[in-house]
C-alpha cells in the first residue's frame, strides 16, 4: 500500500480533476490550494504519509519553483510531478533543474498521470532499498582512490586534496552546486590522520537564520523559547574530527563574527552558556558563491574570508570534464544493479552516451546521477537508450549529432585501428556495441590527430586539444557556435580555451590562427 498523493494547485477545477483521477486508480489524495499550504503539509506531522507530490508551477504567492527550492533547502526528498499549461522547453528545464521528477502538461490524461506516479514510486522504492543496503554495508573511509574520474581537470583537485590531507589548515572548496564538494571534503578527511574521527556536515543554507547560532555552537536548556533541552552544537559534535560547513556564504553576518572566533581561538560560546567550550576540529568549508565578491558587497566578513581561504580548492563543473561522464554513468548504473540482481543492464548505447556528453549538466554530477538512476530503474530493455532520457534529449536534440561517437573517444581512435577503437568504445559504453557495429561509426576521417610525437612519445594533452580546436574551427569555417557543439563544450568554454592559448576568438578562420 502506497502513501498519499499531495496535490498542490490553486485551480479548483484542476484539483477536482486530478483528485478524481487518483481516486480512480486507488490512491488517497491530500488536496491543497497554494504553495504555502503544500509546504505546511510537507513540514507537518503527516508528511511521512506523502509518497508523491503533484505540483502546479504557476500559482499566486509561492509558485511551483519556489516550492521545489524550499523542498531542496529542507531536504524533503519526495518525488515531485510538475504540471502546467505552459509546456515550453524552458519550463521543463527550469522544473527539472530544481529537482522535479517528471513533467506533465495540462490537461494531463489520467493514464499519463498514473504512469508518472507509478514511475516515481518505482524509483523511490529502489532508492530506499539502496539506502538500506548502504546502511547494512556500514562505513568505510572514502579516499581519493575512490573518486570516479579520468579527467585532467580533476588531477589538480586530487593533488591539492592529497596535500591538504597531510595538514590541519582550514580548506575552502569552491565550485558549482552538485560538482562533488562534499565528496572532496570526505576524501580529505578519509586520507588524513582524523579518518577514524567524526565527520560532521552542516548545510548553512538550509538552516533558518534564527537557529544557525544554536545549531553550530549549541544552547543551554531554557536559553530561549522552545529550548526544552540542552543541545551540544555541531562544533562540539565534531570535536577531534572534521567539521564540513557547506554553503558557508549563506551564513548571516552576526554568526560570522562568532565563527571567526571559533576558528581563531578553537572555542565556542553556546547560546545561554556561562562559559566557553574548547574544541579541536579540522574545518573544511564549501561554497558555490564567489566569496570575494560577497566580501566586496559587504555580505561576507573580509577577516573571516581570509581565515577560511587559507587553502582553496576549486572543483570544475562537469561540462569542463566531459571525459568523466562514461565512467560516472557506468558507476551509477552499477549502484542500481544490486537492488534487482535478476535484471542487470548490459550497458548504454553509443548515441545515448554521446547525447549525455553533449549536454551541459547545469546540476553537474548530482543531476547526472539522478538522471542515470531514474533511467536505469525505468528502462524496458537491457541497454539504456535516448528514450530513457526524454528531458535531456529534448534539450540536446538539434544541437548535436546523436549518431556521432562520444567526445572522449575521438582522440583515442587516432593511434588505433578502427577495430581497436571499436573495442575501446564498446568497453566505455558497457559493451553496448558489437565489434562489427562500432568500427563503422568510428571511421577515421581526414584531419585526425597524431597521438605520438616525432620521437614516438605521447603528445601533451594541451597540444592535442589546441590542434583539435583549430581543426574544428577550420572544418566549420569559423562558425563558433557549431564548433562548440561539435566539440561537445559550451561556447563560453570554447572562448575561454582560445583565450588561454593566446588565440583571438574573433579571428575565426584557421588560416588566421596558424601563424
Amino acid at each position: 500500500m502506497t502513501g498519499s498523493i499531495l496535490i498542490v494547485d490553486d485551480d479548483p477545477v484542476q484539483r477536482r480533476l486530478v483528485e478524481a483521477a487518483l481516486t480512480k486508480f486507488g490512491h488517497t489524495a491530500i488536496v491543497t490550494d497554494s504553495g504555502d499550504a503544500g509546504l505546511d503539509v510537507l513540514d507537518g506531522p503527516n508528511a511521512r504519509e506523502v509518497s508523491v507530490v503533484i505540483l502546479d508551477l504557476v500559482m499566486p504567492g509561492l509558485d511551483g519553483i519556489g516550492v521545489l527550492k524550499a523542498m531542496r533547502e529542507r531536504a524533503i526528498n519526495i518525488p515531485v510531478i510538475v504540471q502546467t499549461a505552459q509546456g515550453g522547453i524552458e519550463t521543463v528545464v527550469s522544473a527539472m533543474r530544481h529537482g522535479a521528477f517528471d513533467f506533465v502538461v495540462k490537461p494531463a490524461s489520467p493514464d499519463r498521470l498514473q504512469t508518472a506516479i507509478s514511475n516515481a514510486l518505482k524509483v523511490e522504492a529502489v532508492e530506499d532499498e539502496m539506502k538500506r543496503a548502504s546502511r547494512r554495508r556500514g562505513g568505510g573511509h572514502l579516499t581519493f582512490k575512490d573518486m570516479i574520474t579520468r579527467s585532467p581537470a580533476m588531477d589538480r583537485v586530487i593533488r591539492l586534496g592529497q596535500k591538504a590531507a597531510a595538514s590541519n589548515i582550514p580548506i575552502l572548496i569552491e565550485g558549482e552546486s552538485g560538482v562533488g564538494k562534499e565528496l572532496v571534503a570526505r576524501a580529505i578527511q578519509g586520507s588524513g590522520d582524523r579518518r577514524s574521527k567524526p565527520f560532521v556536515t552542516v548545510n548553512c543554507g538550509a538552516i533558518p537564520d534564527n537557529l544557525v547560532e544554536s545549531i553550530l555552537f549549541g544552547h543551554e536548556k531554557g536559553s530561549f523559547t522552545g529550548a526544552t533541552d540542552k543541545h551540544t552544537g555541531k562544533f562540539v559534535e565534531a570535536n577531534s574530527g572534521t567539521l564540513f560547513l557547506d554553503e558557508i556564504g549563506d551564513l548571516p553576518l552576526d554568526v560570522q563574527v562568532k565563527l571567526l572566533r571559533a576558528v581563531q581561538e578553537g572555542e565556542v560560546d553556546p547560546v545561554g552558556g556561562r562559559s566557553t567550550v574548547k574544541v579541536d576540529i579540522r574545518l573544511i568549508s564549501a561554497t558555490h558563491r564567489n566569496l570575494l565578491q560577497q566580501v566586496k558587497d559587504g555580505k561576507f566578513r573580509e577577516d573571516l574570508f581570509y581565515r577560511l581561504n587559507v587553502y582553496p580548492i576549486f572543483v570544475p563543473p562537469l561540462r569542463d570534464r566531459r571525459d568523466d561522464i562514461p565512467y560516472l554513468v557506468r558507476h551509477f548504473m552499477e549502484k542500481v544493479a544490486p537492488t534487482d540482481p535478476r535484471r542487470r543492464l548490459a550497458g548504454i548505447s553509443a548515441p545515448t552516451l554521446a547525447m549525455l556528453q553533449a549536454y551541459d549538466w547545469p546540476g553537474n554530477i548530482r543531476q547526472l546521477e539522478n538522471a542515470v538512476f531514474r533511467a536505469s530503474v525505468l528502462a524496458e530493455g537491457d541497454v539504456l537508450t535516448e528514450e530513457e532520457f526524454p528531458q535531456i534529449r529534448a534539450q540536446v536534440e538539434g544541437t548535436v549529432n546523436l549518431e556521432a561517437e562520444p567526445a572522449s573517444a575521438t582522440a583515442e581512435t587516432t593511434a588505433e585501428t578502427s577495430a581497436q577503437a571499436g573495442e575501446r568504445v564498446a568497453d566505455t559504453t558497457g559493451f553496448a556495441l558489437s565489434d562489427s557495429e562500432a568500427p563503422a561509426r568510428l571511421q577515421p576521417r581526414l584531419g585526425t590527430l597524431r597521438a605520438l610525437d616525432e620521437r614516438g612519445n605521447v603528445r601533451a594533452l594541451a597540444d592535442v586539444e589546441l590542434e583539435m580546436i583549430k581543426l574544428a574551427i577550420d572544418h566549420y569555417n569559423g562558425q563558433m557556435s557549431e564548433v562548440a557543439r561539435r566539440l561537445g563544450i559550451g561556447r563560453s568554454t570554447l572562448y575561454r580555451k582560445l583565450k588561454e592559448y593566446g588565440i583571438d576568438p574573433e579571428a575565426g578562420r584557421i588560416d588566421r590562427l596558424a601563424s
